[in-house]
């Protein structure tokens, strides 16, 4: 799914700050890079670069959480990628435990 201004690393650094509060983790910028696979440094700069758009907030000794517009964007995200895996699962008949890699390649189609 493209949103307008937004790249695909973007939207899944929101995807990934949302799944991390919606388990009751925090999303501090360790969690968010080993979420995603990525270096500090980088997560540290994407949440700034978040930050700056008005998507996230960032509190000392809280973590990172999402703004309204960072939370209706996160969850468009989790939706497209749990109807890919839907479709992948129940129409396409893949097994479940294939759906989730696939549908990660085909979310920001």
């Amino acid at each position: 799914m493209q949103i307008p201004g937004l790249t695909q690393a973007h939207q899944d650094y929101l995807k990934a700050i949302y799944l991390l509060r919606s388990r009751g983790e925090t999303a501090s910028n360790s969690a968010i890079a080993q979420a995603l696979g990525v270096s500090p440094a980088s997560a540290t700069n994407m949440v700034k670069r978040l930050s700056e758009a008005g998507l996230i907030a960032y509190s000392p000794y809280q973590g990172v959480d999402l703004t309204p517009d960072g939370l209706h964007i996160a969850l468009k995200v989790v939706r497209r990628h749990r109807l890919v895996e839907l479709l992948l699962h129940e129409i396409l008949e893949m097994p479940w435990d294939s759906v989730h890699g696939e549908a990660e390649r085909i979310e920001h189609a």
